[in-house]
């Protein structure tokens, strides 16, 4: 069989690397993709915001399956487009999209459905917005509505960060048209977990649960990045956790859509906040997390193309999915200035000593070619990833990775995972 993965990320390197062992798979394309791709994938020089061109790369080369990495084309309706040719697609429809495209959308839904949240109030208005913030006091949490690449959700620990932060994106409109409206949210504690699930509409298959790392700096300071490492399985949520999840979440979300009409097929990711054994969400993302692809990933057993093709046909009932035991860690390797500006073009070396220290994979998250020499070519560079019998193991195994691997600026997190190890 062939497939087309969609997108250029660590993400997306990890499902190129994943269905590379599908014992199904004969060809496997990716656009754009990136250096590390292209080592197991044929990257093609195909415009993936150009859903028409893509269908026609797919007929013409009789792709079987195209899975889609990145939100933004689900978004725009690369779902409906490829299933209005007939075309296989694993992802949610524009509509089922805007559970990620729209925070608003997103936060109505969950009012609509009693799905756990934090309380919050929508603006359009800078003015009320600011008077909002003034009146409820911080910490507080300011997003914008539409898509902003992990950086439109800030937690602004008093008024003047929340009030800098409304400017930012209703005035400045530093995400342009993403900030056009503003949501002014409650600011939840307890502790943040990833909680993704497999689905065809019908049957909804939880994935072993993982913690990710937003923040750019150790001890969780700094701004929000798109995430600079992530582990599983993740302590904080456990067998019971993940029941309660599944029923007062997950189900109800995707029943709740099909209740008005909208069938959701594809991952559905729940950012979670857990207080005293309640979950409530954070955000949805309708797409697998980046980094928590990576560790997770690495630990599934079943086939990848066996689980995508079950969902396509809506038959995920009738697939056994099976996890490794091992425990996980991916340490995000970034450009120095990371998630502000940040240089291109520095030569990447090490890759080939890390890549053979068994059990750990370095997937590429923004990195090229120049002549023959790998270079970095993004913010978040590399995602150096071990499995280990337990958590400490693996994270051992993914610095000693590290060591071996150097490219001017090299920014990373020595504390990934630790959440974990220093649970009382």
């Amino acid at each position: 069989m062939k497939v087309l993965v969609v997108g250029s990320g660590g993400r997306e390197h990890a499902i190129v690397w994943k269905l590379s062992q599908s014992r199904l798979v004969d060809k496997i394309y990716c656009t754009p993709g990136n250096a590390g791709i292209s080592g197991m994938a044929e990257c093609i020089d195909v415009d993936s915001a150009d859903f028409s061109a893509l269908v026609d790369f797919v007929r013409y080369e009789w792709v079987d399956l195209t899975i889609v990495g990145p939100e933004d084309p689900l978004s725009r309706g690369i779902v409906d487009a490829f299933e209005k040719e007939g075309r296989r697609i694993l992802g949610p429809s524009k509509a089922a999209a805007q559970l990620e495209s729209s925070k608003v959308f997103s936060k109505e839904f969950m009012k609509r459905h009693r799905i756990p949240t934090a309380e919050y109030k929508v603006f359009s208005s800078y003015i009320h917005a600011e008077d909002h913030v003034r009146m409820k006091g911080a910490p507080i949490v300011i997003k914008a509505d539409g898509l902003a690449a992990g950086k439109g959700v800030i937690v602004a620990s008093t008024v003047d960060e929340a009030i800098d932060a409304l400017r930012l994106i209703m005035k400045d409109k530093a995400f342009g048209d993403a900030g056009s409206r503003a949501i002014v949210e409650e600011c939840l504690k307890g502790e943040e977990a990833s909680f993704m699930v497999f689905t065809d509409g019908k049957t909804i298959v939880p994935m072993v649960s993982s913690q990710d790392h937003k923040r750019v700096f150790d001890e969780d300071k700094g701004p929000n990045t798109g995430g600079m490492g992530a582990y599983s399985p993740a302590p904080v949520i456990t067998r019971e956790l993940e029941s309660v999840v599944m029923e007062t979440i997950m189900r109800p979300t995707i029943d709740g859509l099909k209740s008005e009409g909208i069938k959701y097929k594809g991952i559905l990711y729940a950012g979670l906040m857990i207080d005293n054994g309640k979950p409530s969400v954070l955000e949805f993302n309708c797409r697998l997390g980046d980094p928590e692809t990576q560790p997770i990933l690495a630990r599934l057993d079943t086939d990848l193309m066996d689980i995508s093709m079950a969902i396509a046909d809506e038959k995920l009932s009738d697939i056994e999915i099976q996890w490794k035991k091992d425990a996980s860690v991916c340490v995000v390797l970034a450009s120095g200035g990371y998630p502000g500006k940040y240089e291109k073009g520095k030569i990447i070396s090490g890759l080939d000593n890390a890549g053979k220290m068994d059990d750990v994979v370095v997937f590429h998250a923004g990195t090229a070619f120049n002549n023959n020499e790998i270079v970095t070519n993004g913010g978040r560079v590399l995602g150096v990833t071990a499995l280990g019998g337990d958590i400490k193991a693996a994270k051992e195994k993914a610095y000693e990775a590290i060591n071996k691997i150097h490219f001017d600026g090299m920014h990373y997190r020595k504390d990934i995972a630790d959440r974990a190890l220093n649970r009382k």
